[in-house]
Formats: C-alpha cells, structure tokens, sequence
C-alpha cells in the first residue's frame, strides 16, 4: 500500500494497494447486489437520452456483502491514518454505476454542504472496481477543503435547494486560474482508493466504452457532529433530529464505530 499525495495539505490523496484482489471481488459483490435490490434511495443521475448514471445509499444494513467490505478491510484504519482520528464511525455508503457511453458529467461540487454532519475530520473514499484511465477518473481541486463553503445546487438544474441563494459563496471559475485552483487525479487499477475530505472540490467525467462502478464509502472521526437541516439533506436521515440535537456527536446505531485507536499501556513491566 503507497500514498500518493498529502491529505492535510491537499484533502485528497490515491492510496495504491489499497485493497487486494478478494476484497475488490467482495466490492464488486457488494455493488451487483444493490444494483439488483435498488433502495428507495436510488435515483439517475443521467438524462434520459445520455445512457445510465444510477447510484443508491445507505445499504449497508440490507446488503450482506456491502457490510462485510466496509467492516472486514482496512479502509477504516486508512481513513483513521489520513484523518488523525482515535476513531472512525461510518457516516454512509455509496454506490455510483456509470454505464459505458454516458457523457454526462457530475459538475464540480463539495459533499459537505449537502450532508447533515459538521466537523474537519472525515473522509470520503472513492473505490473503483473497474481500471479508470486518467481522462475518465475522479479530479479534485487540491487545497479547497481549506475552506470556503460553496454553494450546493441540484446537478442536473443547478438549483439550490438546500441553503438560501446569496447564502453561501458561488463556485468560482476553477479552470480562470489553475494556480489557485489546482486540479488533481489518478489513474485507478482495482484495489486503487481515491481518498478526499468532504469539503474537497471534485468532480467526474462522462465514460466511454467502459463502465465505471465505484463503492463510495464516508467515515466521520473525532470531531464530527450532528448538524440537522431544515430541508432534506443527500442522503437523508428522515427523523435523525428528533433523536439526536444539534452539535452531538453521531453516537447511533446508524453510525457504527469501525475503528478504534489502541491504547498504549503505561506500565512497561507488563509487557514483560
């Protein structure tokens, strides 16, 4: 396993290595199942005349093999290693199928302005199961987890739906003025995992004759918190807020901790 990248610096790096071949059969699994048992989660994120852009969440708790990457391999300890964090709780998963020939283009965006959770340690871990040529893989603007917030909009009509217009800042030009807004990406092979911060900029290219299925998997860390929105948030946690306030840390069954640092002990005659 070899990193690429700086993630405190960057908010995005590309682990190499990350899983081995059984571990991608299992992620591979893990996505054919949901694709036959969509949630009522799943939407398309295409238009109708531009092939099959389909991703569903939170099946973790109804998919064997979904459950079983995301507990039985290292990405929690990774996210724990890149993020600093004692622990790590999953916050969703995410699975995302681009069918060979679909061109439309996921635009530029941050995921944190449309979550439910506030906080600086969290990961966002984007596993392709299929090779990604560079021209067709994920790219991230290095450095813009820094801060600002931008503001969220609806992909396919651009309409904000979730903050107020004027509320928050609107996206700049990234491509005016590439020293400032330097882009990053990867080439994938199967086992390769694309690691960002959810306020990371990013966007994805259309395919070409390849599919792209991709296993997206968020882990929240120390610092993370409940945020509760006023409008439905993606994806939604319909009732969260009558259960857990504003500010507390996401101690729920729907957020299981993965991950747990090991505590040294003290007494060195005990390890004798």
């Amino acid at each position: 396993m070899r990193v690429e990248g700086d993630y405190e610096r960057d908010g995005a790096v590309c682990v190499r290595g990350a899983f081995s071949a059984d571990e991608m059969d299992l992620a591979r699994a893990a996505i054919d199942a949901n694709m036959a048992s969509l949630s009522p989660l799943a939407q398309r994120a295409s238009r109708d005349d531009d092939g099959a852009f389909v991703e569903d969440f939170r099946s973790w708790q109804r998919i064997p093999e979904l459950e079983g990457f995301i507990r039985s391999t290292s990405a929690a300890a990774i996210a724990a290693e890149l993020m600093g964090s004692d622990f790590v709780r999953l916050y969703h998963d995410h699975v995302l199928v681009r069918e060979p020939g679909t061109s439309q283009r996921t635009p530029w965006h941050q995921d944190l302005p449309y979550y439910n959770v506030e906080g600086h340690q969290n990961v966002s871990m984007w596993i392709p199961v299929d090779a990604v040529e560079r021209d067709s893989t994920l790219e991230l603007i290095a450095g813009s987890h820094l801060g600002p917030w931008y503001m969220p909009r609806s992909f396919l009509d651009e309409q904000a739906k979730w903050f107020e217009e004027g509320s928050l800042a609107e996206l700049p030009d990234l491509s005016a003025d590439p020293e400032t807004y330097p882009v990053v990406g990867w080439a994938l092979e199967p086992g390769d995992a694309v690691c960002f911060h959810m306020l990371t900029l990013h966007a994805a290219r259309g395919t070409g004759e390849r599919a792209r299925r991709v296993l997206s998997i968020r882990f929240l860390g120390d610092d993370m918190v409940h945020a509760p929105r006023s409008w439905t948030t993606s994806p939604p946690f319909p009732g969260l807020e009558d259960e857990l306030p504003a500010g507390a840390p996401l101690d729920h069954p729907l957020f299981p901790v993965l991950w747990t640092r090991p505590q040294r002990d003290s007494d060195p005659q005990s390890r004798c």
